[in-house]
């Protein structure tokens, strides 16, 4: 059981894979929370207040004190909230944990916007080449059941895109990326991680994810 710290607010979307992270993070500590829904069409005052520079969700209030940015919100969730530790204990395994997490947001991620959204066909191979590279280097990272070894850790929540949001995607869009053939480590570290009970639990349904996403693919291929 987790020790409670005052209170915890935590500013989402439902379907966002970033608030998700977050999300995730504290079920998995046992954290107590208030949950509130944002309409990013029409953002709420609290939210600009509480994060004026991104103006974007997530947002944790801890005893009236903001945090923005998933990555940064999952650490200090880790140091406050230390039952169920999502971070490595020695320094060397907590900055791989870090190096990993910032390359999935910042080479995956990209790379799979690029392959999926973009109007050229040309950036579209370019973006898929990107995105198998990428998640090539991520098999040979997984060594274990998780990422984190033996119970989800860091990465796994920061990868928690390519295992639930991805095959979304490739589905409304049809693209392939994400193949057992090609991937077999991650193929079957995607089922684990969104069949763990806490993660399935807290997924968005994944019809209306994957309706999202062949909106957003149609206003892109549609003529001006």
């Amino acid at each position: 059981m987790a020790k409670e710290y005052g209170e915890v607010e935590l500013f989402g979307l439902r379907g966002s894979p970033y608030a998700g992270r977050v999300q995730i993070a504290l079920e998995l500590k046992g954290v107590k929370y208030r949950y509130v829904e944002e309409d990013l069409r029409n953002k709420s005052d609290l939210l600009l207040k509480y994060n004026p520079i991104h103006k974007k969700v997530p947002v944790l209030v801890h005893n009236g004190r903001p945090l923005a940015e998933s990555l940064v919100i999952l650490e200090y969730i880790d140091e406050i909230w230390q039952n169920h530790p999502i971070l490595p204990q020695h320094p060397y395994d907590r900055s791989l944990a870090r190096f990993w997490s910032r390359f999935i947001d910042d080479k995956c991620l990209p790379a799979i916007s690029k392959a999926a959204f973009t109007a050229k066909e040309e950036e579209r191979e370019k973006g898929t080449e990107e995105s198998l590279d990428a998640l090539q280097f991520l098999e040979d990272e997984l060594k274990h059941k998780f990422f984190g070894g033996e119970s989800i850790g860091l990465v796994d929540i920061a990868a928690g895109f390519i295992a639930f949001w991805l095959p979304a995607i490739e589905e409304a869009v049809g693209l392939k990326l994400l193949s057992s053939k090609n991937f077999p480590k991650l193929s079957k570290w995607s089922e684990e991680y969104t069949n763990h009970p806490v993660v399935k639990e807290n997924l968005p349904q994944r019809e209306r994810v994957v309706g999202f996403f062949k909106a957003r693919y149609a206003s892109i291929i549609a003529p001006n």
